[in-house]
């Protein structure tokens, strides 16, 4: 297996609206791309607790709660604004965001560069926050501003937070790996 040594760049950002089953278990519609990535942001959410005895911590554990994270970007995207935050766009081409929108859980997907092979990841609980925006004036140059979102990636109901593709990804599933939120596939013994 050949492993990346280092990890540069942001690119492929893509985002799948979730509907929560009765269950609680989630399905996605398929993905749509977010284009326009500057940065992404994941810190560790959890706990570490320390049980002390003999003078001295006996017994240590930690828990996994996800992710806090944010993501920056170019724009951001309307059909990102109408599906996932819950902004209305009219007929006539006016985007209303209300004081009662209901944003959507989503799965995030995303890659690092690598120096043998990009690591697709996704993150499948996402709650995202509504962005603050800015922008400045033009000088001798016009320089972009970004909105950058906050999230939280939380597990989902079986516990899953994040999975990775690596050096033994299968070809076809790398591949597909935007193409719908990958599931890994249980095979039923008789």
């Amino acid at each position: 297996m050949a492993e990346n040594k280092v990890r540069y760049g942001l690119k492929n950002v893509h985002y799948a609206v979730a509907t929560e089953g009765v269950d609680g278990a989630l399905t996605y519609a398929a993905p749509k791309r977010y284009p326009g990535a500057v940065n992404l942001n994941l810190d560790p959410r959890g706990e570490t607790s320390e049980f002390y005895a003999d003078d001295r911590v006996y017994y240590s554990t930690t828990t996994n709660n996800g992710y806090e994270g944010t993501y920056e970007a170019a724009e951001l995207p309307i059909a990102f604004r109408t599906d996932v935050l819950g902004d209305e766009l009219s007929e006539d081409g006016i985007l209303t965001e209300t004081s009662n929108a209901k944003p959507k859980t989503i799965a995030l997907m995303f890659e690092f560069d690598g120096d043998v092979k990009a690591t697709r990841h996704v993150l499948y609980n996402v709650t995202v926050s509504r962005p603050g925006t800015s922008s400045g004036t033009k000088t001798e140059t016009a320089e972009p501003t970004t909105q950058e979102l906050s999230f939280v990636a939380a597990p989902t109901i079986d516990g899953v937070v994040k999975r990775s593709t690596t050096g033994d990804t299968a070809p076809a599933v790398y591949d597909a790996w935007y193409a719908t939120v990958f599931e890994p596939t249980t095979v039923e013994t008789p």
